[in-house]
């Protein structure tokens, strides 16, 4: 039995920013041999992200020799790294060499990149028939929206994620986090996976094409967004879901407490800690039909007793003594400080290549195994670090990789 459950697996990496990056370090977790293929001249986009880490510590300011992105850093965790220009002849060579050699091909670049430089999936498949090729797009191919630039912040605002984020009376909101550049990511590696097992059967490889835009919309029907807006009720309920309400976030004397009492039971043992046990049988609060109708009454209510007691306080009175789920509202960083997240592993320390561990921490393979091991036990390299190993795979001694050098090939 291997020890890692894709140990065996190549991957080239031919991906840049954050959603390509981010599906082939989930398969670097996982085990695969991830090679980063980076343009010689700088490599990917993301080195050049501010904070940098340096002989000044972590700072915001421009980058200087020496200097590392803390986006690499989290990003590029267990790969390896080939300076590789495939815009040369001999580049897009060694390239197809390394294809032939490898079972995975991941790719987020610009439409039409991979065709003009001659390493999409119809040029590839026919150097290597069992290769899994997978693309992640911001918006697919072709693209509905021609020429648009895509970012997360574009995806959010076209998939109708933020209407259903923010005050009902106010203006559509961001998603805290990159939602769409991490959500593709991990269907990309659902399709790779699922690729890998039918090639068991057929022999051969596939297409494998995932969107930030399909991806995030695909969500929405979930919560029945449609149905719920033709009853009258807004897409955008702030801090509240009020189909389950009492349902969300409520001011403390000193926080906030997140109260997930969606049944009538725990609705019930909510009016009771508040003194006012007769609410359940107010036909306005007796069922989640009714209650959803009166949410803002019955969140206001909660919310004038809440605001009196302090965190701790309320969660003794609801999650403690009565068993409704309650807790407290963490900042970001008391969630990163979390033993319980470090010692599983889903939060773990970022190590610089040559300083070691820094202070700044990195998301882990939130995945356990009872037969294998995952994990991220690499740092990130530094640009070409791996190019006389990845070369060697090919047969090329110190002469050739020197003459490669020279030539600005990597």
């Amino acid at each position: 039995m291997t020890n890692r459950p894709l140990e065996g697996i190549r991957v080239l990496d031919l991906t840049v920013a954050l959603a390509g990056p981010y599906c082939t370090l989930l398969l670097a977790g996982l085990g695969a041999e991830v090679i980063k293929i980076e343009a010689p001249q700088g490599g990917d986009i993301a080195r050049f992200n501010p904070p940098f880490y340096g002989k000044d510590g972590i700072h915001l300011g421009a980058l200087e020799e020496g200097d590392v992105s803390l986006s690499i850093l989290a990003r590029a965790r267990a790969k390896k790294s080939l300076s590789l220009d495939l815009k040369s002849a001999e580049g897009l060579r060694l390239f197809k060499e390394l294809a032939k050699q490898s079972d995975i091909v991941v790719e987020n670049l610009s439409d039409g990149t991979v065709e003009r430089l001659g390493v999409d999936y119809d040029s590839l498949k026919g150097v290597n028939p069992r290769l899994i090729y997978c693309s992640i797009t911001g918006m697919g191919r072709p693209s509905p929206y021609p020429g648009l630039k895509v970012m997360d912040i574009v995806v959010q605002a076209l998939s109708g994620v933020m209407d259903t984020t923010g005050d009902k009376d106010g203006p559509p909101t961001r998603f805290g986090l990159p939602i769409a550049d991490l959500l593709a990511p991990l269907y990309g590696v659902i399709g790779i996976q699922a690729a890998l097992r039918q090639r068991e059967a057929t022999g051969q490889g596939q297409h494998v094409m995932t969107s930030m835009l399909d991806c995030l919309s695909s969500l929405l029907p979930f919560e029945h967004f449609d149905v719920f807006q033709r009853m009258g009720f807004p897409a955008r309920s702030g801090n509240h879901q009020t189909r389950l309400a009492p349902f969300g976030i409520f001011r403390t004397s000193d926080g906030h407490v997140s109260i997930a009492a969606a049944n009538d039971k725990w609705a019930g043992l909510i009016f009771e800690a508040m003194g006012q046990p007769q609410l359940i049988e107010d036909p306005r609060y007796a069922t989640r039909g009714p209650r959803a109708v009166n949410a803002d009454a019955l969140n206001g209510m909660i919310e004038a007793w809440t605001r009196n007691l302090t965190t701790e306080q309320v969660i003794h009175a609801l999650a403690t003594s009565r068993g409704v789920p309650c807790v407290k509202v963490r900042t970001a960083r008391e969630a990163m400080a979390d033993p319980a997240l470090r010692e599983s592993g889903a939060i773990v320390p970022l190590v610089h290549p040559e300083a070691g561990e820094i202070d700044a921490v990195g998301s882990g393979i939130p995945i356990r195994m009872s037969g294998s091991t995952v994990g991220l036990d690499r740092p990130a390299p530094t640009l070409g670090a791996n190019n006389a190993e990845v070369l060697g795979l090919l047969g090329l001694g110190a002469d050739e990789i020197e003459n490669l050098k020279s030539q600005g090939v990597i």
